[in-house]
């Protein structure tokens, strides 16, 4: 699996690749008009600073979050353009002549809940107007959109599907969150989730085959993990050409504890 490094701001920083052997593995409406620079005749998208390739080159710095409530991340605490003004202040440090600085948003798009609800998946998606408006918040300002997915008893690539009319975006990735991917008789905050490889790879097979219909530019593809047990035989996971991927090292507590 080719793994790289990504900062998700407020959360855990880690800016060089990743082991993901088995000794290894980190514990770690109407759509938005598209840019038109991405629609002229002949000239093939690009990533929101030019060029087609997130990796090498950049760094990213991402804030995390969901629309309209601060408690469960930044992203919800002010309106996309001042979450902008700040998150650009907190990607300032990072830069360095040897790469560009990508501003993110990473919003959780669909969101694990303690009840089952009335189809009994224990999840639930925000609203699509949320997603719209970050969507042509990142056309403003020369951001990647993240839709980061908390499944509960879903399966990721049903889940993912329902989100397919914004992943048609260029500028669009997709986070995978293990740790609220529920089995059987499982409850999200009760009990720790985890995905198998398999799973994985099916959901970044088709969303390479949706930037590649699309003629996109490198498409983001990040998976969560804190415990090695939430991702299983990690290193069965496919690297695909077309999507950077990306191991994501996260969860609460101190750096000492995020380092063990």
């Amino acid at each position: 699996m080719a793994l790289v490094g990504v900062l998700m701001t407020g959360l855990t920083a880690v800016s060089s690749p990743v082991d993901t052997s088995a000794a290894g593995a980190a514990r770690t409406v109407a759509a938005p008009v598209v840019p038109a620079a991405m629609t002229q005749v002949g000239k093939r998208p690009e990533l929101p600073q030019g060029g087609r390739r997130i990796y090498p080159g950049h760094l990213l710095v991402a804030y995390y979050g969901t629309a309209s409530t601060p408690t469960m991340g930044v992203l919800g605490e002010d309106t996309p353009d001042r979450i902008t003004d700040r998150l650009r202040e907190s990607a300032r440090p990072y830069a360095r002549d040897s790469w560009k600085v990508q501003i993110v948003y990473e919003m959780i798009v669909t969101i694990a809940d303690r009840g089952p609800g009335a189809d009994g998946d224990y999840s639930h998606d925000i609203a699509r107007e949320h997603v719209e408006r970050y969507l042509r918040a990142a056309r403003r300002n020369k951001a990647l959109l993240v839709l980061d997915l908390q499944p509960g008893r879903s399966g990721f690539l049903e889940v993912a599907k329902r989100w397919r009319w914004a992943l048609e975006r260029p500028w669009v990735g997709l986070a995978l969150d293990p740790e609220w991917r529920m089995g059987a008789g499982q409850v999200p905050a009760e009990t720790i989730g985890q995905v198998r490889a398999a799973e994985v790879n099916r959901v970044s097979k088709w969303l390479q085959r949706i930037a590649r219909r699309n003629d996109h530019p490198q498409k983001l593809f990040l998976l969560h993990q804190f415990r090695r047990d939430m991702v299983v035989n990690i290193e069965n996971v496919v690297a695909r050409k077309g999507l950077a991927m990306v191991q994501h090292v996260d969860g609460f507590g101190t750096q000492k504890q995020k380092l063990a």
